[in-house]
């Protein structure tokens, strides 16, 4: 029974063994309970400079080609726009409205940081303003971006991920009364309860190093991080996907231009039996060798008839055009640049027909790509409209119902007004068929049109001073009937008076 037993034990262990290497190569542990093992964060980050360079189109060995890096970038943050906020609280929807309004121009520049550079980072600051140009503004809180270089590490909680401290350094230039440059390297450390300022060289003017309680209980800084993912500590910049499309453009360009100046002036080719009766008779050179042998030179300038001995001939050597060449290759790399951006044609500027085409097949793309970055920097806008709501009721002791904020984009619709115009007809008259046929009711075709007219509103409203919109259809029939019953007032009554 030993025996069997122990052969039994042995048997168990070698198939828990097996289990365990199983599972393990699968990413599995047994003792955590956990998938994947050791939680790791990959910290990479956009070459920054660069992609300013990208875009601006300065980049020495991508000037041909990154070009199309504005139009990329431009039409996808001019596309995108910025949102209304809603709140159910009345006073926290005006604060928040007054904060957008003031900080719109700035919060442009955040979308187009974080998708040209990847990463954008908001500090918010509340400060005096003493400046007698803004005597309305007094305490107010301050939209900061900072420099994504400026970041130089961001501490995380090893179980959420949430940012718990951010490392900042900044170098610092000025001139000071003598004349004299002044440097200096600033580093902080901000977290929940305090910012640790230090400084490395030169002390600048009204700035401590030290110690500065925190008073709000969280790090008021909000990350803009484009196309974000849980294991990438920062983000994509939309240039990455097309910059080796902009490298090949610019090389094929390039050789093509070349190839071009190379060959697109034509050589004269002589076929010369006598070549010293050529050059006495049309240049008047009496001795070949010596002016071959002073290095002298024709010129053509002038000599509209050339004499030639028989079977003497002239021609020009002209080569097969290099750009024509390359013509192909570069609406290929160009198409890929479109694809891979996710950009439609016409936004590059192209003919008109392609444009057409180019609306009408890739505007559908190009607004999916649009509702998607939209989605994506949400959570960071309704993070930074709790951060403005908890500043401004903790400095200024009011409190609000909610900290919870909806964000309105506008729609995009890719018709122009004809096409909108059209369609909207169409939907009225088969409302009025559907109407006179008894086939529907009239609060459902209010209802049913009230998605394509923004004026309109619901049929019935439990608000007392909004109408709904079958009240507004009474008034404007009893005021209709006014008016008709007006009109015939004044008949009778000019008629009386002949």
């Amino acid at each position: 029974m030993a025996k069997i037993w122990g052969k039994i034990s042995g048997e168990m262990s070698r198939l828990r063994g097996g289990i365990v290497n199983l599972m393990n190569g699968l990413g599995w542990s047994l003792t955590g309970g956990t998938i994947g093992g050791t939680y790791t964060l990959n910290t990479t980050r956009v070459n920054y400079e660069f992609a300013r360079k990208l875009y601006d189109n300065t980049a020495e060995d991508y000037k041909l080609g990154a070009g199309f890096a504005k139009k990329i970038i431009n039409s996808t943050v001019g596309f995108m726009g910025l949102p209304d906020v809603k709140s159910s609280d009345a006073d926290a929807q005006e604060r928040l409205q007054e904060f957008f309004k003031q900080n719109r121009s700035r919060m442009q520049r955040t979308h187009l940081n974080a998708i040209r550079e990847a990463d954008c980072f908001v500090w918010l600051t509340r400060e005096n303003n003493n400046n007698p140009l803004y005597p309305e503004e007094r305490k107010r809180i301050v939209y900061n971006i900072i420099p994504p270089e400026q970041v130089k590490g961001i501490n995380r909680d090893p179980i959420t991920g949430e940012p718990v401290e951010y490392i900042l350094e900044s170098t610092s230039t000025w001139t000071d009364d003598s004349g004299a440059k002044r440097r200096a390297t600033i580093k902080q450390r901000i977290n929940k309860d305090r910012r640790l300022i230090e400084i490395e060289g030169d002390k600048p003017p009204d700035l401590e190093a030290g110690e500065i309680p925190n008073p709000w209980g969280f790090i008021p800084i909000v990350h803009f991080k484009n196309e974000a993912d849980e294991t990438m500590a920062f983000g994509k910049s939309d240039l990455e996907a097309v910059e080796p499309f902009f490298k090949v453009y610019h090389d094929v360009f390039l050789h093509a231009i070349q190839g071009s100046k190379m060959h697109s002036t034509p050589r004269l080719k002589l076929k010369l039996k006598d070549v010293a009766a050529f050059l006495r008779n049309n240049f008047g050179v009496d001795d070949p060798a010596k002016f071959a042998k002073d290095g002298g030179t024709i010129n053509l300038n002038g000599h509209e008839m050339l004499i030639f001995q028989p079977d003497e001939d002239a021609d020009f050597i002209e080569a097969k055009s290099a750009t024509g060449d390359a013509t192909a290759l570069l609406e290929f790399v160009f198409y890929c640049i479109i694809s891979a951006s996710e950009t439609p044609e016409f936004v590059f500027g192209v003919h008109t027909p392609s444009s057409l085409a180019s609306t009408q097949e890739q505007m559908p793309v190009f607004i999916q790509k649009i509702e998607r970055k939209r989605m994506a920097f949400t959570d960071s806008w309704q993070l930074m409209c709790r951060m403005v709501l908890a500043m401004i009721s903790q400095s200024e002791n009011i409190s609000f119902s909610t900290y919870e904020t909806e964000l309105i984009w506008e729609t995009i619709d890719p018709r122009d007004s004809k096409d909108v115009a059209t369609e909207i007809k169409t939907i009225v008259e088969a409302l009025d068929k559907a109407l006179a046929g008894r086939f529907i009711s009239l609060e459902a075709a209010v209802d049913f049109l009230k998605a394509w007219i923004d004026t309109m509103q619901d049929f019935e409203t439990d608000d007392e001073d909004v109408p709904g919109e079958k009240s507004r259809i009474v008034q404007t029939a009893l005021f209709l009937a006014r008016l008709e019953d007006g009109e015939g007032l004044n008949e009778e009554k000019q008629e009386l008076e002949v």
